[in-house]
């Protein structure tokens, strides 16, 4: 398939992307809103000229603020637009940028030649920048017709995806060798990019940008603070966080063989998305447990069972509150979520065995001995009360993961170095 027969499905299969919103709206209304913005039309004033970065989704840009604001420190004179596709993304990339004038958002067009051209027109960024594989053959194209360079930021592309990108080459190698820069995680998958099109010379192994995470010294103080508030001190506590649909159950069954043992167990269960806030915290409810929402600002008391995370933007805040943590997406075939966010709190890292979009990381992790995988609820709870019995033993899993982190850190430099030559 060539992109001009790619184009023509896109255009007949509007009806369905529009049928596909009008699904999503119904659990998660935001989807029913800016719909302009979808086709570059509606857009909010923004001002022409600098960066482009694109996001997809919550998980990305979360990954690439790090980035933006080394480029809003770099470049003080250049505006940063920042584009997702989702709502959710949309309120993490408004939260987290809320006080920086130079940022400007909008959803990202969908990838008709039309749209792309409206947007670029509009934005005339000197440089693009897509985190991790959101690629878009017309996006990219138009910003090749216009001289302006691609970069592919904290790049990742799994086997099984490389083979989906494969059976279409005649999309996806034009595609590849219009871009400027690859800068991706590991050299499996820059030799991947290389076979799928991608010019030798463009791509560069840079490490991941996760590893390159921060963290507020005060963070793990206010969380400490937090639980003195709660008299919870002494009380074991873990979080099961970024939760999707069926491993609720899971985690709450492995809480419930917990408080077997431990009576005054607290669990913070966090569901990856907000749609879903309610439905699990009906589903604790009707499980029997005493259940807090975190965005109601009710204190946790000493039956209080489960505490809900239902807020945005707090995921780090919530993980800092816990002895040990489980992370979710891996229970059930998601591909699992960031490892490092808790083994960057020195906490000892749990979870499922589903993590194909976290390989290396998760093989880090593992061989340091700093993560445990689980099959199921009963595995769960056995580690859980593992952690909580032994100290040491959580201790040397925290140490590990920290040791792990230190070790690959450098990749956002070297991203850093590679986009400021292509501004140039």
């Amino acid at each position: 398939m060539n992109r001009t027969l790619y184009t023509a499905l896109f255009y007949l299969g509007l009806p369905l992307v529009a049928i596909r919103l009008w699904l999503r709206s119904r659990k998660a209304p935001a989807y029913a809103k800016r719909i302009g913005e979808r086709f570059s039309y509606a857009m909010p004033s923004l001002q022409p000229g600098g960066i482009w970065v694109h996001a997809v989704s919550v998980g990305e840009s979360i990954a690439a603020a790090p980035m933006i604001r080394a480029l809003l420190q770099r470049y003080p004179q250049l505006p940063i637009t920042v584009t997702c596709m989702t709502p959710t993304g949309s309120e993490r990339i408004q939260a987290l940028f809320a006080n920086e004038p130079r940022i400007q958002h909008c959803y990202l067009p969908y990838d008709l030649p039309c749209a792309a051209a409206r947007f670029l027109d509009r934005v005339q960024p000197k440089l693009a920048v897509i985190m991790e594989t959101e690629l878009w053959p017309n996006h990219i194209h138009q910003c090749a017709k216009r001289g302006i360079p691609v970069a592919l930021a904290n790049g990742r592309l799994s086997e099984r995806s490389a083979r989906g990108y494969g059976r279409f080459s005649k999309l996806t190698a034009p595609m590849l060798a219009e871009m400027s820069f690859f800068a991706v995680q590991t050299e499996a998958e820059a030799q991947r990019f290389r076979d799928l099109g991608a010019r030798p010379e463009t791509v560069e192994v840079t490490g991941s940008i996760k590893f390159d995470l921060t963290i507020d010294p005060q963070l793990l103080q206010r969380a400490n603070e937090l639980r003195g508030q709660w008299q919870a001190l002494e009380r074991p506590v873990w979080i099961a966080a970024s939760t999707h649909e069926g491993e609720d159950e899971v985690v709450l069954d492995a809480h419930r063989r917990l408080l077997a043992n431990y009576p005054n167990a607290l669990l913070i269960l966090v569901p990856r998305h907000p749609e879903r806030f309610n439905t699990v915290f009906e589903l604790c409810q009707r499980e029997g447990f005493a259940t807090v929402r975190r965005s109601t600002g009710v204190s946790v008391e000493a039956d209080t069972s489960v505490l809900l995370g239902d807020t945005m933007g707090e995921l780090l805040f919530l993980y800092a509150l816990a002895d040990s943590a489980f992370v979710g997406g891996s229970l059930v075939p998601s591909g699992g979520h960031n490892l490092l966010e808790p083994a960057a709190l020195a906490k000892p890292v749990l979870s499922g065995p589903h993590l194909f979009n976290f390989l290396d990381i998760a093989a880090q992790l593992r061989e340091a001995g700093a993560l445990a995988e689980v099959d199921d609820a009963e595995g769960l709870a056995v580690e859980v009360q593992r952690l909580f019995e032994l100290p040491r033993d959580a201790q040397r899993m925290a140490e590990a993961g920290l040791a792990v982190m230190r070790r690959n850190q450098g990749a956002l430099q070297r991203l850093l170095d590679g986009l400021g030559r292509l501004i140039k």
